[in-house]
């Protein structure tokens, strides 16, 4: 592979690029992670140097080269059962407040925002299985800008670092493993729909209306203040009245908007939709 140097100027017109794209923020002290992940793609579009990959996508026809541009860029750091306080506040409170606010069908809407290779919206699956829950009355969906993310939660192939904090019960219950490799069963896997969404691209997300919760964990920590406005300006609108959201628990909502009434529940604190 060439070596090949991302000068500052250029590495700002990416970061930019990037940011007009998605919404996520590179700071000066990632550069690094932008000149790593991306020499691979300009070894593998023929290309010389980082100013031809920046010609390349801002004029590029071809949206297959965002979505590859996407999936160098973020980051997928998820794991089952993370922060299991959230999980069961959500399991063991607010499924039931939902429901109670429902006249008519009695079914659950959730979305996990930003669910990267699908630990996320299966663990939450998995819980509800676990209350016996009717799937029928049930609809989980699942999103990623990244479309290699979202292809591996499909698969829902994992290794032991990925169900670390899993119960050994749902291990024995709901996957099979094989050595270091664990294959979650089909009839969990198939209660989660998976799409790709921008979650700064307003008409993608009006593909999802109506939710009952969202759970957009640890993804807001990437944006500025002024993505950050957006992305939640559109959960919020996803949202029915009444509606909850969970951000991390090292996020706040803060200084980014008082639509959302916060409610703190056994030391978790969830947004409801006011």
């Amino acid at each position: 592979m060439l070596n090949i140097v991302l000068q500052d100027s250029t590495f700002k017109q990416l970061r930019d690029f990037i940011y007009e794209k998605s919404g996520i923020f590179i700071p000066d002290t990632k550069k690094y992670l932008i000149e790593n992940r991306l020499a691979g793609r300009i070894h593998a579009a023929n290309l010389k140097s980082f100013e031809d990959y920046l010609h390349l996508i801002r004029h590029t026809k071809d949206r297959e080269e965002l979505k590859r541009l996407f999936d160098a860029v973020t980051i997928n750091e998820t794991f089952f059962f993370r922060e299991p306080k959230q999980l069961d506040v959500f399991a063991d409170h607010i499924v039931s407040k939902v429901l109670e606010q429902k006249t008519g069908t009695k079914n659950i809407k959730i979305w996990c925002a930003a669910c990267s290779t699908g630990e996320e919206p299966y663990t939450i699956s998995m819980m509800l299985m676990e209350k016996r829950l009717d799937f029928k009355q049930v609809e989980i969906y699942a999103s990623d800008i990244s479309e290699e993310a979202l292809g591996s939660a499909k698969k829902a192939v994992y290794n032991s670092y990925s169900v670390r904090n899993a119960p050994e019960s749902y291990l024995t219950k709901y996957f099979s493993n094989s050595g270091q490799v664990y294959t979650l069963s089909p009839s969990v896997r198939h209660t989660v729909k998976f799409k790709n969404i921008n979650l700064i691209d307003e008409k993608k997300v009006r593909l999802l209306k109506g939710m009952d919760v969202i759970f957009c964990r640890n993804v807001l920590i990437y944006f500025d203040e002024k993505a950050k406005q957006k992305v939640v300006s559109h959960l919020y609108d996803s949202l029915n009245p009444g509606g909850f959201l969970f951000i991390g628990t090292s996020e706040s909502l803060h200084n980014v908007t008082r639509a959302f009434r916060p409610a703190i529940i056994n030391k978790v604190i969830v947004y409801q939709k006011v």
